[in-house]
């Protein structure tokens, strides 16, 4: 997995505009929780889809960015959670032991 950081609430309008070309996935990851750790470790052994950009998210260090997350894509926060972004918009979201590779591809490269 080919994961790109994030660190800052102005990534996230990077995220928003780069949606418009080519998918985004945003993972937030919690390090103190174990079912965040196996949801990692499940998406890590996977290789990352070529025209889709993951985002990695540790809430533990960046809580505000997953709070900006929730408030520009009007999702409640959750922990683990993924999101796939598209033409500026939140299309799919996941959370928990329901994080798989497959789906979060499937949502991130179906048709608009």
């Amino acid at each position: 997995m080919n994961w790109i950081p994030l660190r800052t609430p102005e990534e996230l309008n990077v995220i928003q505009q780069k949606s418009f070309t080519t998918p985004q996935v945003i993972f937030k990851h919690s390090t103190r929780c174990s079912i965040s750790s196996m949801a990692l470790h499940r998406l890590e052994k996977e290789v990352s889809p070529a025209n889709i950009d993951f985002n990695f998210l540790d809430l533990i260090a960046y809580r505000g960015i997953s709070n900006a997350i929730s408030e520009k894509f009007q999702i409640p926060h959750q922990s683990p959670q993924v999101l796939v972004i598209k033409n500026g918009k939140c299309v799919f979201d996941e959370s928990h032991s329901y994080i798989y590779i497959d789906e979060i591809t499937e949502e991130a490269l179906k048709a608009s």
